[in-house]
């Protein structure tokens, strides 16, 4: 089954509402996802993920420092040719989820566009954003593990079908 992990820093619990939006957004189209808090993450889940949602929150003009820390070492995880997915949430400016999916791109991740930016607490209607971009990953997963069993290119990182992901955020 293809797999998705949703990993994000929240420090008002906007990020947090973003997070499980898009995560209700991905298990709609049958794709198991895991929604943690990034101090939850473990290299093990990221390895078995087809995809990665990374969302922080902005502070003063850049994502926090211990998400900016957690970015680094997914190097370890060889997340390249993963799909990823930038979102968060702004009082200001709003540049975390930017510096997130430039990031992922310099690991070697193909990122869904558009990265998803909301200000302050999300809405409904900002809500039903998340789930439709999570329902666009699941999509993008299904297709690429479809063009994989009908023999074309092998994207470095594929899962293991015998790991499991672990229990899910806050």
């Amino acid at each position: 089954m293809s797999r998705a992990v949703v990993i994000y820093l929240s420090t008002s619990g906007n990020t947090k509402a973003m997070a499980d939006s898009i995560a209700e957004g991905i298990a709609s189209r049958n794709v198991s996802v895991t929604t943690m808090n990034f101090h939850e993450a473990r290299i093990e889940e990221i390895k078995a993920a087809d995809a990665i949602a990374i969302g922080s929150s902005t502070f003063h003009y850049k994502m926090l420092p211990p998400m900016e820390k957690f970015i680094e070492n997914l190097e370890k995880a060889n997340v390249k040719g993963k799909l990823g997915v930038a979102f968060g949430s702004y009082g200001w400016s709003g540049e975390a989820p930017i510096n997130i999916a430039e990031r992922m791109r310099k690991l070697g991740m193909e990122v869904i566009d558009p990265v998803l930016r909301i200000q302050y607490q999300p809405t409904e209607k900002d809500l039903e954003e998340c789930k439709r971009l999570g329902k666009d990953l699941a999509s993008k997963i299904k297709k690429t593990a479809e063009t994989h069993k009908e023999g074309g290119p092998k994207a470095k990182g594929t899962p293991l079908e015998d790991v499991k992901m672990g229990e899910g955020g806050h």
